[in-house]
């Protein structure tokens, strides 16, 4: 089964003035990804505004990874819904279209039980055969998948690692404790990756690395070979950027930095809207500091 680890960016997705998905602007930012070092790369996850994709634009949005890609480097595509008769469909439409596996979410909105959350999960995993990655982020779901619950699914063969965002260390710390082999845990939080990782995790899907990949995948890598002193150093000057992609909901701040930096229109379809002028500024002078481009 295949082992993701490393950084992986959890991918935009550019719109034009008309609202249309910009794919040209998509390709050159999935080329900047690959070329700054990123491990892999994750599209059509939240980061992407995926509730407000349709499903040919994912499809072309998967395709365009692919062929940049060029099988040099995983590529996990989000197929997470709150039905999971939907998610089983996803799975099937985007397998079709080069996914070396999937990043599924905890059901958001109907708030099922721990039991629910196990059977959802099964019945995925039992759809396909290619790789599922759990994602827990109960500040986004309304729900929290317990430590207990994500163990019992890693038993599962093709479940291989949960995307942790949480924020909760010693569930964190549990899974990693006790996790089968072969099942890692990857940080859901930028600014919570050096002690997840120090602890014994395996990565970061991130949303820092749209704006500095060469930077967030440099610091995963030293993290990974336990260069703990230049990881620490590294860590700290990119906190200030953890901290402004998440001053408007995500990826409100990380679209404004991508536009201040030429690569996008500071476009997002509704019910998110762009950034106001503070946070322009904000990433504006984080990029200086960081000296990206």
């Amino acid at each position: 089964m295949l082992e993701i680890i490393g950084c992986g960016t959890a991918l935009i997705t550019p719109f034009r003035p008309d609202y249309a998905v910009d794919y040209d602007a998509f390709r050159v930012l999935v080329r900047r990804q690959i070329e700054s070092g990123i491990h892999f790369l994750v599209p059509l996850g939240t980061t992407g505004e995926t509730p407000c994709l349709e499903d040919d634009e994912k499809v072309r949005l998967l395709d365009i990874t692919n062929e940049e890609a060029q099988g040099r480097l995983p590529v996990v595509a989000g197929a997470g819904s709150n039905y999971t008769k939907h998610v089983i469909s996803n799975i099937k439409l985007l397998d079709k279209h080069g996914a070396d596996a999937f990043l599924v979410v905890v059901p958001y909105y109907n708030k099922p039980t721990q039991g629910g959350i196990y059977l959802h999960f099964k019945a995925i995993a039992e759809s396909t055969d290619k790789p599922i990655i759990l994602y827990n982020v109960p500040g986004r779901t309304g729900v929290n998948m317990t430590a207990e619950t994500t163990l019992k699914l890693a038993e599962i063969e093709n479940i291989i690692s949960v995307k942790e965002a949480s924020a909760n260390s010693s569930q964190i710390s549990e899974i990693i404790r006790n996790a089968p082999a072969g099942f890692n845990v990857l940080s859901g939080n930028d600014d919570e990756t050096l002690s997840i990782i120090s602890g014994g995790g395996k990565g970061l899907i991130s949303v820092a690395s749209n704006v500095a990949p060469a930077l967030m995948s440099r610091l995963i890598s030293l993290l990974l070979e336990k260069k703990t002193t230049e990881a620490e150093a590294l860590n700290a000057r990119l906190a200030p950027l953890y901290t402004g992609c998440f001053v408007e909901s995500n990826p409100i701040p990380v679209k404004a930095a991508l536009s201040k930096m030429g690569y996008i229109e500071n476009i997002l379809r509704l019910p998110l809207t762009p950034s106001n002028n503070a946070t322009l500024d904000l990433m504006g002078k984080l990029i200086a500091e960081l000296e990206l481009s």
